[in-house]
């Protein structure tokens, strides 16, 4: 079971998890839609979407590199169609892209709610919706979202409840889409890390949770262990990438470890681990 030939749309793919999923999936020879912003090298951040097509395709794979806003619905049409156009249609969406802001109400702009809603949660629906032409007629059909599962502890919204409201909107998005689209095959699943990942984000929001992160190959991993199951028999899923490979047979997870000598951490949004409250500066992954 590999993605070989299987055409796909992943979002915020010009670093961290959704770089990781494309490169996964390119080592079976997929072809990719590597979707974000950034065209030109970030002064902070590593990876446009050219400098991953670049990679996606030295290690097998077919990359399209495009770049589109996902805040504007026109632009999120466009890139579907040019997906599809140049891949003679599309198997696999990976809704990845995600803004964050981590803080209190009060110290919430107005403009970073709206980011965020329009990144996490609009994004997310509106590029399920442009897919689904395309989907509806691809070849074991699955929408994979980053994103956690349902958790009602009070203590995930008083942290941070503008951040936890978009991101819980794309698991609801999950929850719906699973329920609407079953009759038509298309396997609709979140996936959220177990421990921290250390991409940029944590890097610059959360530097003291390196130690106890994971690289992003272990989502791209379970990442990849999803998308080559029976769309018919598998959605309506939250599943945590640690839980998927240990299905698979995996229990040793050293490989994955930024640091082998540190416990590693359970991520956000998992209880039985105090999580910081204070105001973070905001960032897009």
């Amino acid at each position: 079971m590999n993605l070989h030939g299987k055409r796909l749309v992943i979002t915020g793919a010009s670093r961290g998890i959704g770089r990781a999923i494309a490169l996964r999936a390119a080592e079976d020879g997929a072809r990719i839609a590597i979707v974000a912003k950034t065209e030109k090298p970030h002064p902070k951040l590593e990876g446009t979407i050219h400098s991953v097509s670049e990679e996606v395709e030295r290690v097998g794979g077919q990359a399209l590199p495009i770049a589109t806003d996902l805040r504007d619905a026109d632009a999120i049409d466009a890139m579907v169609e040019a997906a599809a156009a140049a891949f003679g249609g599309i198997d696999i969406l990976v809704n990845n892209a995600s803004a964050i802001f981590r803080a209190p109400t009060a110290e919430t702009p107005i403009s970073r709610f709206d980011l965020m809603h329009a990144v996490n949660v609009r994004a997310t629906f509106a590029c399920t919706r442009a897919c689904l032409p395309h989907l509806r007629r691809g070849h074991n059909p699955h929408i994979l979202t980053l994103s956690p599962p349902l958790n009602l502890n009070p203590r995930w919204f008083g942290s941070h409840l503008a951040y936890t409201l978009s991101k819980y909107g794309m698991s609801l998005c999950v929850l719906g889409h699973a329920e609407e689209l079953r009759g038509d095959g298309i396997a609709v699943n979140a996936l959220w890390p177990k421990t921290p990942i250390a991409t940029a984000a944590v890097a610059n929001l959360s530097p003291h949770r390196l130690p106890q992160s994971r690289h992003a190959r272990i989502v791209a991993d379970a990442a990849h262990a999803i998308l080559v199951r029976d769309s018919r028999h598998c959605t309506g899923n939250f599943y945590l990438d640690e839980d998927v490979l240990r299905q698979e047979g995996m229990s040793d997870f050293s490989q994955y470890a930024w640091d082998p000598d540190a416990a590693p951490g359970l991520d956000i949004f998992l209880d039985d681990e105090p999580e910081p409250t204070q105001a973070t500066e905001g960032s897009i992954i």
